[in-house]
């Protein structure tokens, strides 16, 4: 008999499986130290020599843009730093550091088992989630920061995404409006909110102010889709390519990384009926910098490239409109639309099935628009802070909140350590008074005895 056990109740037992192993676990090691504290008379170090300072962990080698930077940074300054990450082929696996160590921490919930065992000061990730699933706080980490890794609210994340991170690594200050609004809806503690920038987009700034700008070039218009029922090349599909081909541009297809997954026979069917040649090209490279850096314009639905073209790149970029469930993401709990809906009619044009055939018409007016332009610049205002300096303003957060826990772990070992020496000393007076008055009470029946 086979048995089928659907993704939540899987998910629902491996959470109570990580909670019952890890109990074990810390009882196991606590009786551990315990024991090695008193073989060695109560001179053995403590458990603390064993946390790691600093950790950063990521669920996919696709975000090693934010961590790299990072990473480096770290190095420079010496720090301890040890680099978690769930892509078996990240490249940060093959980084030579003397102070930054990159391991592989396993795939899916292997990687979830380590991270809820974890023993750190201070745990950087990207992935939201944490305490919600499988992957729990560990009672050995002492301070969880969430670093955001694209220009977009923070109600984006699935329901509950990062409301039990101590802190938030942020660009815009209508991110902690709305954290604070979640926050009060759902009786959390405040976070502290930092605004410390976007990595990710100052790593692509960066890399492009380092190329300096493109060689002259024919007018290159980029299709790169997200991938899904709702996506351009379902949506549109053959009429769409079609109608980019007699536009006279060059044209450069990128199908989404998971389409060649998830939808490889509609990929391979569009990839028969339009060939390569001198006006069309398809892009599959693992790095989209090259791709977008050859490009003119965008064409893209709900992926999150859109931001990372109008605002590093500012350039102009048509999106498709797609129908989005709120439902699912902690959006669904406010009242207001999602900055990312706010800020698409500023940067572009809006394509529908209505305007689909007058395509050649609104890539020639968003080419040449000064209004989408002035709102590129609008979007940077409200979403991108600290341009270009968020690295060492992350690295200088980590440092100062490790130090403040030390201090903090310091002040309460030596209040314990005082309120121990109180009760000793208060335990010692006791016995003395004791003593004293069980002498006079001695004394005082001799004398009655001889006065008698």
């Amino acid at each position: 008999m086979i048995f089928y056990i659907d993704p939540g109740t899987g998910s629902m037992l491996f959470t109570i499986l990580i909670g019952v192993i890890g109990a074990a676990i810390y009882a196991l090691r606590n009786s551990w130290v315990k024991l090695k504290v008193l073989l060695s008379g109560g001179k053995n170090r403590s458990r603390e020599s064993a946390r790691i300072p600093f950790v950063f962990f990521t669920d996919s080698k696709r975000y090693w843009t934010i961590f790299k930077p990072l990473c480096d940074e770290m190095e420079k300054r010496g720090e301890t730093v040890l680099y978690l990450t769930a892509s078996p082929d990240d490249p940060l696996l093959k980084e030579k550091y003397e102070h930054v160590k990159a391991e592989f921490a396993g795939e899916g919930n292997r990687a979830f088992a380590r991270m809820n065992m974890l023993q750190a000061d201070v745990v950087l990730s990207s992935t939201p989630g944490l305490d919600v699933y499988q992957w729990k706080r560990s009672r050995d980490v002492s301070w969880y920061v969430h670093v955001l890794h694209a220009a977009n609210g923070v109600t984006c994340y699935r329901m509950f995404g990062i409301d039990y991170y101590d802190a938030l690594l942020l660009s815009g200050e209508y991110q902690i409006n709305e954290v604070r609004k979640m926050e009060a809806l759902r009786h959390l503690p405040p976070k502290e909110c930092v605004m410390a920038g976007l990595p990710h987009m100052d790593s692509l700034r960066q890399k492009w102010l380092e190329r300096g700008p493109a060689p002259a070039h024919k007018t290159t218009v980029l299709l790169a889709p997200s991938w899904g029922p709702s996506s351009i090349f379902n949506r549109f599909g053959e009429q769409m390519i079609e109608n980019l081909c007699k536009t006279g541009y060059h044209i450069i297809l990128r199908p989404h990384p998971q389409s060649m997954t998830s939808e490889k026979e509609l990929i391979d069917r569009l990839r028969q009926k339009f060939p390569e040649s001198e006006k069309l090209e398809w892009n599959f490279d693992n790095d989209n910098f090259d791709v977008l850096y050859r490009s003119d314009l965008l064409i893209s639905d709900y992926s999150g490239v859109v931001f990372d073209f109008a605002l590093v790149f500012d350039r102009p970029i048509i999106y498709a409109d797609v129908d989005f469930d709120y439902e699912p993401y902690d959006a669904g709990w406010l009242d207001e639309e999602m900055w990312t809906f706010r800020a698409l009619p500023k940067v572009g044009m809006q394509l529908t099935q209505e305007n689909a055939d007058k395509l050649p018409e609104m890539i020639e007016e968003s080419l040449h628009s000064q209004a989408y332009a002035e709102g590129r610049k609008a979007a940077i205002e409200e979403t991108w802070a600290n341009v270009g300096n968020s690295i060492p303003t992350i690295a200088d957060y980590l440092s100062e909140v490790r130090q403040r826990l030390l201090k903090e772990a310091g002040s309460n070992v030596e209040a314990a350590e005082t309120a121990k020496q109180k009760k000793r000393f208060s335990k010692e007076t006791r016995n003395k008074t004791v003593k004293v008055q069980m002498s006079d009470e001695t004394e005082n029946s001799h004398g009655k005895e001889q006065h008698s």
